[in-house]
């Protein structure tokens, strides 16, 4: 059987458990080498997980034989450039998330691996795990009734390092990451909302930066109208007294509430039949030892010619970064 091989431009953290290992187990894929500007860390990659090459440089990653498919794991800041080299190479590419700084940046991006007939995928990896799929699940089956509305809650206090300018945080620097930690964060939500709804037709929005720890904007109030007529409101706010972390979507019969980042059940709340009382159940899921292994799987298959396709790509990602440019 063909496998897609793999190289990984900018092999930290990320890559450790959520994604580099998905490229080495799912079925028609492997991984091929792996860069990092220090080449010691690459080594260091390469050896604990059994990676044939190791570079220092993007250019030589991309220009290697041996690698099919280019997966980018650095900062936003770096998404665009790394982006248009592979397209030029003409390699697929699977670019973590956001797609990029802005959302100009991003249609340059969309552009160029169309011109260059090159699949562009983005690592909004959500959209094929079990508990997100179990949310559309319930929504297209209809028993919270036709979807009206959508509230985003999202609120965390500050960590020391945030409030320390010694040791700020990459997110929450806007020249690598775009801006604070609504576009690290904040994107996941909408991106998940765009596979639930369809993309959004108008977006209005606020941001500050009450707290001033850092360069980049701390809170974020929106509404929003997507194209199927479904409303939405959201708050993230990153210096918060606590934390929380809910999505509620209404219906015209019931509601689902659900977290993005935390691993609570799903609960479904309906009446019964006659309205005489009010129902809730919990729905759980299983979760995955590498959270991006499912949706790096149908990356793989899509790339192999297989049956279904990646349902995160260029232009999702596209609409999810007008999103987020909108509100902040």
């Amino acid at each position: 059987m063909k496998k897609i091989r793999w190289g990984i431009i900018g092999c930290g953290d990320v890559t450790e458990v959520k994604s580099g290992p998905g490229f080495q187990k799912a079925e028609g894929s492997e991984l091929a080498a792996v860069m990092r500007r220090n080449g010691a860390l690459a080594e260091d990659y390469a050896a604990r997980h059994g990676v044939p090459a190791w570079y220092n440089n993007a250019d030589s990653l991309i220009e290697d034989p041996a690698v099919d498919a280019v997966y980018i794991a650095t900062p936003p800041a770096f998404h665009k450039e790394y982006t248009l080299k592979a397209a030029t190479a003409r390699k697929p590419i699977y670019v973590e998330k956001p797609m990029a700084l802005h959302y100009e940046d991003c249609r340059e991006m969309v552009d160029a691996c169309r011109k260059y007939e090159v699949p562009l995928f983005v690592a909004y990896y959500r959209r094929a795990l079990p508990k997100f799929l179990a949310i559309l699940d319930i929504i297209k089956s209809g028993e919270i009734g036709d979807v009206r509305c959508v509230h985003v809650n999202m609120c965390k206090p500050s960590s020391q390092d945030e409030i320390n300018p010694e040791s700020l945080p990459w997110r929450v620097l806007p020249v690598v990451s775009g801006g604070g930690y609504f576009m690290d964060l904040g994107s996941h939500t909408f991106d998940l909302l765009d596979f639930y709804f369809g993309p959004v037709r108008e977006v209005r929005g606020f941001s500050s930066n009450q707290g001033g720890y850092y360069p980049a904007e701390d809170i974020v109030t929106g509404s929003w109208v997507f194209e199927s007529g479904v409303h939405g409101t959201g708050t993230w706010c990153f210096t918060a007294g606590e934390s929380l972390d809910q999505v509620t979507v209404f219906g015209s019969r019931g509601s689902i509430r659900f977290s993005v980042f935390e691993f609570e059940p799903i609960r479904v709340t309906v009446p019964r039949s006659d309205g005489s009382e009010i129902i809730t159940r919990e729905v759980t899921y299983s979760i995955p030892e590498h959270a991006q292994q499912p949706l790096i799987q149908t990356v793989v298959r899509e790339l192999l010619g297989e049956t279904g396709a990646c349902p995160s790509t260029g232009e999702s990602g596209l609409r999810s970064a007008w999103v987020l440019d909108a509100l902040k």
